[in-house]
């Protein structure tokens, strides 16, 4: 079975095996071979693989309508735009196709409040360890260098603070920097699943800055966002609301939609013509949209994510708890990270063999994202799974 082709430009290390259908947290291979997803394409299928709702409701729409311009009213983006505003207390939505997209609004959103501030440079402060996107917008603002190197000079306008350290922010508000906003993931996903340690004091502290200086605070939402944390947002674990927030993976269960959601000080800021997307809010990505949100309302997912969560993590937390290799165990719902004490990356094609599909990141943080309807016998197989990989790693060194 060919499983390079030359013709692909080589932006991905690929792993040797391909894929031919699924089935809830399940995925098979074109011999047959069964594989539990703990991973969701990094977070995206919410509703597992071919669920029925998803399935039906794309098949619909794909029959009347799949695409029209934003110069038209659009039915069903309007339909999505409703419930995300109810379900985030926010005012207003821009629908676009990614994560990444979804920030760019975002970073715009910053420059303009920036303008109106009367900032002829306005900066946004960014994390360490934060990861926001690939465009070079995004890029700049992320802060992994790993993800920077070679694409030189990149974009001003962003000042990098230590992620989890209020006082570093405090010290840059205290000088009058030319600041627009803080641009902040609630848990950092590629930076390691990172949790800040009193998460809602840090970001309680976050909005009276950003209150006390006139800037907006933007929660990237794009990971840890749509349910999988046990709350529809990660934020919603605090009592604080964000100025702006972007979504985007989980939002289409594998359908291709971003989202930049401002409350109504961001949604003045922007008029016709000032941003856009071609592709952006269609109908048959937003009715994707709908019917993944509709899925995890009716099949109580939050709530599972919640459970399956805590049960998968204090699986591994009472396997590990004596174990100096494993340093930390992390976890929000069904965001969850385990850092060893060495690098891990070999650890995937490991879990293979197990026939699990995890992803490492931060070199030495083995990530699991599983979809929101696994249920408890998944979650203890994923968790037997993911136990016996490590132990086999470990074994190995």
């Amino acid at each position: 079975m060919k499983l390079m082709n030359k013709n692909l430009m080589p932006t991905y290390s690929r792993l040797p095996i391909s894929f031919e259908k699924g089935k809830g947290v399940w995925v098979f291979d074109k011999n047959k071979n069964k594989y539990l997803d703990g991973l969701s394409g990094i977070a995206v299928n919410t509703l597992g693989h071919n669920h029925r709702g998803l399935v039906k409701a794309i098949s619909k729409q794909a029959s009347k309508l799949i695409h029209v311009s934003n110069y038209y009213y659009i039915e069903e983006q309007s339909v999505l735009a409703d419930k995300l505003v109810k379900l985030s207390k926010l005012s207003s939505v821009f629908f676009c196709n990614s994560g990444c997209e979804a920030n760019e609004a975002a970073i715009k959103l910053a420059r303009l409040h920036g303008h109106k501030l009367g900032i002829d440079s306005p900066n946004i402060i960014v994390m360490e360890g934060g990861f926001h996107g690939r465009t070079m917008g995004t890029l700049s603002a992320s802060g992994g260098r790993k993800y920077q190197a070679g694409f030189e000079p990149l974009m001003s306008g962003y000042i990098r603070v230590p992620f989890d350290e209020i006082g570093a922010i405090e010290k840059i508000a205290s000088k009058k920097n030319k600041v627009s906003a803080i641009f902040v993931e609630p848990i950092q996903g590629e930076g390691g699943v990172n949790i800040p340690f009193n998460f809602k004091q840090y970001l309680r502290k976050l909005r009276q800055i950003c209150d006390q200086n006139k800037w907006l605070l933007i929660f990237d939402e794009v990971q840890c966002g749509i349910g999988r944390t046990g709350k529809w947002f990660a934020h919603q674990h605090s009592s604080v609301k964000p100025d702006v927030m972007t979504l985007a993976k989980g939002l289409g269960s594998g359908m291709p939609i971003g989202a930049c959601i401002a409350n109504k000080t961001a949604t003045k800021l922007m008029q016709p013509g000032k941003h856009g997307s071609t592709f952006g809010g269609n109908p048959l990505a937003c009715s994707a949209g709908i019917a993944t949100l509709n899925a995890i309302e009716k099949e109580n997912l939050i709530k599972n994510a919640s459970n399956q969560g805590l049960l998968i993590t204090n699986l591994l937390k009472d396997k590990y708890k004596k174990d100096k290799n494993v340093v930390s165990i992390r976890s929000l719902g069904l965001m969850i990270g385990i850092e060893l004490s060495m690098p891990c990356s070999e650890i995937v094609n490991i879990a293979l063999r197990e026939k699990l599909l995890i992803n490492v990141t931060a070199d030495k943080v083995i990530r699991l994202l599983p979809p929101l309807i696994i249920n408890q016998t998944e979650a203890k197989m994923l968790s037997d799974r993911l136990i016996n990989t490590i132990e086999s790693f470990l074994k190995n060194l």
